[in-house]
């Protein structure tokens, strides 16, 4: 089969993104696939060959590794050569018209938020994971918290949208609850994502917030463990928790190796893990995904866990949550890689 990876793009996760890829072009071309890995954002312009040389390209080393900071986007759309305003990078939509199957692995606002999933679908191209509709619900996390508080009985932190700029941060520091989470409304990654505990803190992510669009959620800051669901196939997967050795679970933590601790299963009673997946199942179906996802909650000391957000295409790096799920239960990587194509195949067939 040929295949087309998709990675990269304009998004503060292209770095996340273009390590999955790596990995994911990889584990294809082992199962025997001709692969192509691109960049979506700066598509074929630094390319020397044929597009169908691609199949067969090496992978650049730079490409391996997640740095400790996201990247700078001004500096990335000024590095590239050519000047035209699409997402799409020269000769990247013509190379997916010419293979069997585009394997999305981007993530955050530039590939996960049904964009990229509409074009493809009006080019007649399959691609992997979730629909268009599913995937722009499930990326802002104030529609999907609204639709979980209103059409489950899954619990979500209380939360507010807050659209504002540098001069209202003094009066939202002092009227702000606390302690709060305060995060980006479609951002992955814990991009942007900062914890509140006094009005300091508060002032400083909001101030973090406007390098953002400054629009943001301001969520109930919830004390717990972190823990994280996958779904595959409409099954959920084990759970795994997560325990940074220093800090929250951000950006650093999430992609430098030995930065926390990750079990899986998680160490936790059966019947709370039999909760976890079935609130995991529910926030998948209520949004219409398809194929895999993962839900982030926070398991309180009360017995209670708190649905945080989902992720429609998530991380497949070699520090990745869901490859370790399904390694849980006898899945290796490749193995992962050909069902998600598989399936996603089968779902676009069925016009999902």
């Amino acid at each position: 089969m040929k295949i087309v990876v998709l990675a990269g793009g304009l998004s503060p996760e292209r770095m996340v993104s273009l390590s999955s890829g790596t990995k994911i072009t990889e584990a294809l071309r082992a199962c025997g696939h001709e692969v192509a890995l691109v960049d979506l954002f700066f598509g074929l312009e630094n390319w020397d060959g044929t597009p169908e040389d691609l199949y067969h390209a090496p992978i650049p080393d730079a490409w391996r590794k997640v740095g400790h900071m996201a990247p700078d986007l001004s500096e990335v759309q000024k590095s590239r050569k050519w000047r035209g305003k699409s997402q799409f990078g020269p000769g990247v939509l013509e190379l997916c018209a010419g293979a069997d199957v585009a394997f999305l692995a981007l993530h955050g606002s530039c590939g996960e938020d049904g964009r990229v999933q509409a074009a493809l679908d009006l080019m007649g191209v399959p691609y992997t994971g979730s629909g268009y509709l599913g995937s722009a619900i499930a990326m802002d996390k104030n529609l999907t918290k609204q639709l979980v508080r209103s059409q489950t009985d899954v619990h979500t932190p209380r939360w507010r949208v807050v659209t504002y700029s540098v001069e209202d941060v003094e009066r939202l520091t002092g009227e702000l609850d606390l302690p709060a989470v305060v995060k980006p409304t479609d951002n992955g990654s814990s991009i942007g994502v900062s914890i509140a505990h006094n009005r300091a803190e508060l002032r400083a992510a909001l101030k973090t917030g406007l390098h953002f669009g400054g629009k943001v959620i301001v969520e109930q800051y919830v004390k717990g463990r972190e823990i994280q669901v996958g779904v595959l196939e409409d099954r959920a997967l084990p759970s795994i928790e997560i325990i940074p050795k220093t800090g929250f679970y951000d950006y650093e933590n999430k992609y430098q190796p030995g930065a926390a601790l990750e079990v899986c299963p998680a160490p936790v009673e059966p019947e709370m893990e039999q909760l976890l997946e079935k609130n995991a199942l529910s926030v998948h179906r209520l949004l219409g995904l398809s194929v895999y996802s993962r839900s982030d909650f926070i398991l309180t000391e009360d017995g209670t866990p708190w649905f945080l957000e989902i992720n429609t295409l998530p991380g497949m790096t070699p520090t990745s949550l869901v490859p370790q799920e399904a390694a849980a239960v006898g899945v290796d990587y490749p193995t992962l890689c050909e069902r998600i194509l598989t399936a996603s195949i089968q779902v676009r067939r069925q016009g999902r």
